[in-house]
């Protein structure tokens, strides 16, 4: 992909237009943990010189998501516990706050909308080929309503914020079929406790949510620790 040809403001000096390409491969999974990152390879990719790729690296590296290993270069960076603390604790805090407006403010509307891209994500999850990417921005779609329907401008651009961090642990959860089967059932629990005005219940469901992302996250954490 040319980075001529993609989405990104085409106003934005072209090493920043690389370095948020790359950046938003690692996070949704493009380029892999552990993956080498070529300098040369990158550059005939996306169709720019290696001096704005190398810029991008360092830039990455900086924010944690590249590291340089001695005589072996550029690498994307694992992903830690750490940092899977980090985000997941943050998204819980306003994931809370997000779900208990959505259940006081949203609209017959909004709640049809969601039903709808509920039903969308569950059609994606019995597909046997399904693309992990698209089924990660279904997911993310999905909750996406669920922040529109709080009514609240600055909550939502904090959410969006967020969401690219969130993408890569999105990606990594949803690798096994019968965790997107969860997924699922948790999705429709959820909706059902908002057209319920059940705000506890909405709650409660969604730090479950969060709470089995985490879990299944740091399980595969440990089986690739074993497996190394």
């Amino acid at each position: 992909m040319s980075v001529k040809n993609s989405k990104i403001d085409e106003y934005m000096p072209l090493r920043e237009v690389v370095f948020v390409t790359l950046r938003r491969q690692i996070l949704r999974g493009e380029l892999k943990p552990g993956e080498r990152l070529m300098e040369i390879s990158l550059a005939n990719r996306l169709g720019v010189s290696r001096t704005p790729i190398r810029e991008a690296i360092r830039k990455l590296e900086h924010e944690g998501l590249v590291i340089m290993v001695p005589r072996r270069g550029a690498h994307v960076a694992e992903i830690t516990r750490q940092e899977l603390n980090d985000v997941l604790e943050v998204r819980l805090s306003l994931e809370v706050l997000a779900i208990s407006k959505a259940v006081e403010r949203m609209s017959d509307a909004e709640i049809r909308k969601l039903k709808k891209v509920e039903a969308e994500f569950a059609e994606l999850v019995e597909k046997d080929d399904v693309d992990l990417t698209e089924l990660g921005e279904a997911d993310e779609h999905f909750h996406d309503v669920i922040y529109e329907g709080t009514g609240n401008r600055r909550l939502i651009q904090i959410l969006n914020n967020l969401r690219e961090q969130m993408y890569r642990f999105r990606v990594e959860y949803m690798k096994t079929k019968n965790i997107r089967q969860t997924l699922v059932k948790e999705h429709d629990a959820i909706v059902r406790s908002i057209v319920d005005h059940d705000k506890e219940g909405a709650i409660s469901l969604t730090k479950l949510h969060i709470d089995n992302q985490y879990r299944a996250i740091n399980a595969g954490l440990d089986e690739r620790k074993n497996r190394a």
